[in-house]
């Protein structure tokens, strides 16, 4: 195969072949008399590999060591677990296709509210959260309407046992939420390094519980997250993950 037919094959660009090249993830095979690369089926498992962890979140350097462990396996291994990663891949897809298409059915029909149809599980943290304007609630707060938005998509795209369990993990905060949204909304217009960054982070750390305390991926739902943020407010929600998992050590 020539370096656009295994890039084809596989699913990444020939560009992305060639990076890989240089920085040492995947060996340059041996070139024909007229110089170019020949690539053999161990070529494309391992660059289908390459591609796999990359979509997984982990960094090249993280990649590289991977590899290095998967060195002397045999080839049906590695073919074996590259099809329960897409197995698995195709099962959270279809899940999340299901969820979508019953929001566009209902959206089509003008049966869609703002934050529905929603999982027992966000409308039980909806409730603990109160309604915007209500009594007690998070009246007319800018961070409680993200707060919403946000736990809406999480509640749509996220797989069902792990939805599960991340609202279960988020009603713990409800009782705290109005202070969290009030320190977050007076962030808005703040920079990344105010002081009050620190207090709100400290008011967040407080309510999460250990279970909280995870390094955020830096992924596309991430970058959603974080992206509908002020600069201060994201900076405030990253060191209190952190204070978090610093607690839980």
């Amino acid at each position: 195969m020539r370096i656009g037919e295994i890039a084809a094959l596989v699913g990444v660009t020939p560009r992305a072949v060639r990076h890989y090249h240089r920085t040492g993830l995947l060996p340059e095979p041996a070139r024909r008399a007229n110089g170019y690369r020949e690539y053999g089926i161990r070529d494309a498992v391992l660059l289908a590999r390459i591609r796999r962890l990359a979509e997984l979140g982990l960094g090249l350097d993280e990649v590289g060591d991977v590899i290095a462990d998967d060195e002397g396996r045999e080839l049906v291994e590695v073919l074996e677990e590259l099809d329960a990663d897409l197995e698995r891949q195709e099962r959270v897809l279809r899940e999340r296709r299901a969820r979508l298409a019953e929001l566009l059915a209902r959206a089509r029909e003008g049966r869609l509210a703002a934050e529905g149809p929603v999982s027992p599980e966000l409308a039980a943290l909806l409730a603990d959260l109160g309604e915007p304007g209500a009594p007690g609630g998070p009246a007319d707060s800018p961070m409680a309407a993200k707060d919403r938005e946000i736990l809406t998509l999480l509640d749509t795209v996220v797989p069902e046992e792990e939805r599960a369990r991340l609202m279960e993990l988020m009603r713990g905060t409800a009782a705290h939420a109005s202070a969290i949204y009030a320190r977050l909304d007076a962030l808005a217009d703040a920079a990344p390094d105010d002081p009050l960054v620190t207090e709100a982070a400290a008011v967040l750390a407080a309510a999460l519980p250990d279970e909280a305390g995870v390094e955020v991926p830096e992924d596309g739902l991430a970058e959603v997250f974080f992206g509908d943020l002020a600069p201060a407010q994201a900076a405030a929600v990253r060191l209190a993950l952190r204070l978090v998992a610093e607690r839980a050590r």
